[in-house]
C-alpha cells in the first residue's frame, strides 16, 4: 500500500474579520452582532491552531485570505464608480446591508471550500476536488470565484487533479462542501466509504423539514458530487440531518457529527432515525472492508444540543497521529463546560484509539461560529501529489514565523461593522494581503 499524507489546508483570517451577524441560523454569529472583533488576534489564533497540527506531526498548508470588502461583488449589486465612492454608497443602504455582506470574513471557515475525494477512491484514479457554490447565505456565495481560482492554481497538475466547476447555482443543488461530508476507512492509506449528509430533497417527497430555519445541503447535491468525483456507489451512503438539530442552531452537520478513518462520533440526535443511520452505515462499512466501524454515540442526557452548539465539541479536529492514534482537537469552550469535559475525560479513558483532546483558543472564530474544524479541510494525498504541490504553502517553523510578523504589523486589533466603508482600512487591508501573498508566493 502507497505512502498517503494526511493535509490539512487552513485559510488564513483576513485583516477585515468582523461581527456583522449575516448568519441567521448561526447562533454565535448572531449573538455576537455588532460587537468589536479583533482581525489580529483572530489570525494568530487561527495560525496558533495551525502550528499545533504541524507540531503533531502533521502536514499543515496555509492559504491566503479573501481581498474584503469584495468590490467586485458590490460591483454586481450594481454599484459602481471608484472604489472610494462604491463603499461610501453601499455602506449608506442600511435595511439590507450590502458592504457588510460583501465584508463577510467567512472564507476562513475552509471546511465550506470544496469537498474532496482522494485519488484512491475514485474510478479514475485522481483527486477530486468541487468548489462549495454555497447559495444558501448571499455572503458566502462571493467566496466562490475566488476560491475555484486558487484551488485550480494550486491543484493544477492535471496528471493527479480534477477541480470541478461548483454545482450549479441553483436551490436543488445547494452545497456547503466537507462540512456535510466525512470520509470513513480502516486508514488513510485505504480506499474510504463517503458519508454524506444532507438537510432537504427538493425532489423527494418524503423528507421532513425544519421549522425554524432552511437547511443548507441537499441530497441532490451530494449525489451529484459522488458522480462527479467518480465514487463506486458501494462506496457511499447517504442519510438525512435531524430537523430538531437544525432548528437547534445546527446549520451544517459537522456540529453534531466529526469522524476519522476508522471512527464517527455523533450526537443522539443528528440524523432521522439514528439508531437506523448509524446500524446501516456499519453495515456498509463492513461489507466495504471487512472490519468494524467503531461508532461512539453523545447522549442527548449527557450532553445536550444546545451545549453541544454551545461549546462546538463536534466541530472538533480528529486527527490521526504519527503513532496511529488519534487525537481530539477541541476548542476552548469544551473545557468550561462541565458536561463536555466530563465527556472528553470518558472518551479518551473508554477509547485507548483516541490519545488525547488538546484544546485551542479561537474565540475570535467561535464568536462568529466557527471552531477548529471549520478552519479546515482535510485532503488524502498520495506522495506523488504531494510533491505536486507548491511547497511554500507548508507550514514550517520559517514560515510561521513571517506569518505572524507580517499579521503583527498590519492587521488591526479592533474593527467595527461600521467600520468597513474606510478607505484607510480597505487599502491597509490590500496591502497585508499583498504581503501575505508575497510570502506564501500565491500570486496568480
Amino acid at each position: 500500500m502507497q505512502d498517503v499524507f494526511e493535509v490539512n489546508f487552513d485559510t488564513l483570517v483576513g485583516p477585515t474579520h468582523n461581527y456583522s451577524g449575516l448568519s441567521h441560523d448561526n447562533l454565535a454569529c448572531l449573538e455576537n452582532e455588532g460587537t468589536p472583533s479583533n482581525p489580529k488576534e483572530a489570525a494568530l489564533q487561527g495560525l496558533k491552531k495551525m502550528k499545533l497540527l504541524a507540531d503533531l506531526g502533521i502536514k499543515q498548508a496555509v492559504l491566503p485570505p479573501q481581498e474584503r470588502p469584495s468590490i467586485h461583488a458590490l460591483e454586481q449589486l450594481g454599484f459602481s464608480g471608484s472604489e472610494e465612492f462604491i463603499l461610501k454608497t453601499a455602506s449608506q443602504i442600511e435595511n439590507v446591508h450590502p458592504l457588510r455582506n460583501c465584508s463577510s470574513s467567512a472564507y476562513m471557515w475552509t471546511s465550506n471550500a470544496a469537498t474532496c475525494t482522494p485519488s484512491l477512491d475514485s474510478l479514475d484514479r485522481k483527486l477530486h476536488i468541487t468548489p462549495a457554490n454555497l447559495i444558501s447565505e448571499f455572503h458566502r456565495t462571493i467566496e466562490t470565484l475566488p476560491r475555484s481560482q486558487l484551488l485550480n492554481h494550486i491543484f493544477k497538475n492535471a496528471s493527479f487533479f480534477t477541480v470541478h466547476p461548483p454545482l450549479k447555482a441553483s436551490s436543488t443543488l445547494a452545497d456547503e462542501g466537507s462540512a456535510n461530508h466525512t470520509r470513513l476507512c480502516p486508514n488513510h492509506a485505504h480506499p474510504g466509504l463517503h458519508f454524506f449528509v444532507y438537510g432537504r430533497s427538493d425532489i423527494r417527497t418524503n423528507v421532513i423539514r425544519p421549522t425554524r430555519f432552511y437547511p443548507r445541503q441537499t441530497l441532490e447535491a451530494s449525489q451529484a458530487i459522488a458522480r462527479f468525483h467518480k465514487i463506486p456507489a458501494s462506496h457511499t451512503f447517504f442519510a438525512q440531518q435531524n430537523p430538531e438539530a437544525i432548528d437547534a442552531g445546527v446549520f451544517h452537520n459537522d456540529l453534531v457529527c466529526v469522524g476519522n478513518e476508522n471512527i464517527l462520533l455523533y450526537h443522539e440526535k443528528a440524523f432521522v432515525n439514528t439508531p437506523i443511520v448509524i446500524e446501516n452505515l456499519k453495515q456498509r462499512y463492513y461489507s466495504c472492508f471487512n472490519q468494524p466501524l467503531l461508532c461512539i454515540e453523545v447522549p442527548q442526557a449527557k450532553v445536550s444540543l444546545q451545549e453541544a452548539v454551545k461549546t462546538y465539541l463536534f466541530n472538533s479536529q480528529f486527527v490521526t497521529l504519527p503513532t496511529h492514534k488519534k487525537a481530539l482537537i477541541v476548542p476552548m469552550e469544551c473545557q468550561k463546560s462541565f458536561a463536555v469535559k466530563s465527556f472528553l475525560k470518558e472518551l479518551v479513558h473508554n477509547y485507548p484509539e483516541i490519545d488525547s483532546t488538546p484544546s485551542v483558543d479561537l474565540t475570535q472564530s467561535m464568536r462568529n461560529g466557527g471552531g477548529p474544524a471549520c478552519l479546515r479541510i482535510r485532503i488524502v494525498l498520495t506522495h506523488e501529489e504531494f510533491q505536486a504541490l507548491p511547497s511554500n504553502i507548508f507550514l514550517n517553523d520559517t514560515l510561521y514565523n513571517a506569518l505572524s510578523e507580517c499579521i503583527d504589523k498590519y492587521y488591526p486589533d479592533r474593527l467595527y461593522p461600521s467600520d468597513l466603508s474606510q478607505m484607510k482600512l480597505f487599502y491597509a487591508s490590500r496591502i497585508a494581503l499583498q504581503k501575505l501573498n508575497d510570502i506564501l508566493n500565491l500570486h496568480f
